[in-house]
């Protein structure tokens, strides 16, 4: 995710889709720390990230 990230032009957006439920920790914490929006939705066991890079 992170490397992805770092290719993407400032505003573009990228989904991730995770099962591991430290995951609705790990993800948003790491967007604060690098100036990323984060949103999520869960469904199921899956939890949907839209990351808007900052």
């Amino acid at each position: 995710m992170e490397k992805r990230l770092e290719a993407m032009a400032s505003g573009a957006t990228l989904n991730v889709l995770a099962t591991d439920p430290m995951a609705k920790i790990d993800i948003p914490l790491f967007c604060r720390q690098n100036g990323h929006q984060c949103s999520l939705v869960t469904q199921d066991d899956a939890i949907n990230f839209s990351i808007i890079k900052g």
